[in-house]
């Protein structure tokens, strides 16, 4: 019976595991990182002086990004694909 329940619990992590790879995968090729135009504190991931998203400190800094669904980036005012 304690053998069914671990093999049970590992089995769940495991597809939980393989069902967050696919929505990452599945993000990823939907959307691109778009440099230059987050305001302070809502950027997107690690930045060039910190390792967390929303810490930037400034706005429209070119070495922050947000994600953006993909050719979105290039339309906006200070917008780049690539970091500043």
């Amino acid at each position: 019976m304690k053998a069914a329940f671990i093999s049970t619990a590992i089995g769940s992590i495991i597809a939980l595991s393989a069902i967050s790879l696919t929505a990452h995968s599945a993000e990823d090729q939907n959307t691109e990182k778009c440099y230059g135009v987050s305001k302070a504190a809502k950027n997107d991931c690690a930045g060039a002086g910190h390792a967390c998203a929303g810490q930037s400190k400034a706005d429209g800094s070119g070495k922050e990004f947000i994600k953006l669904p993909k050719g979105t980036c290039e339309r906006l005012v200070g917008g780049s694909p690539t970091a500043k």
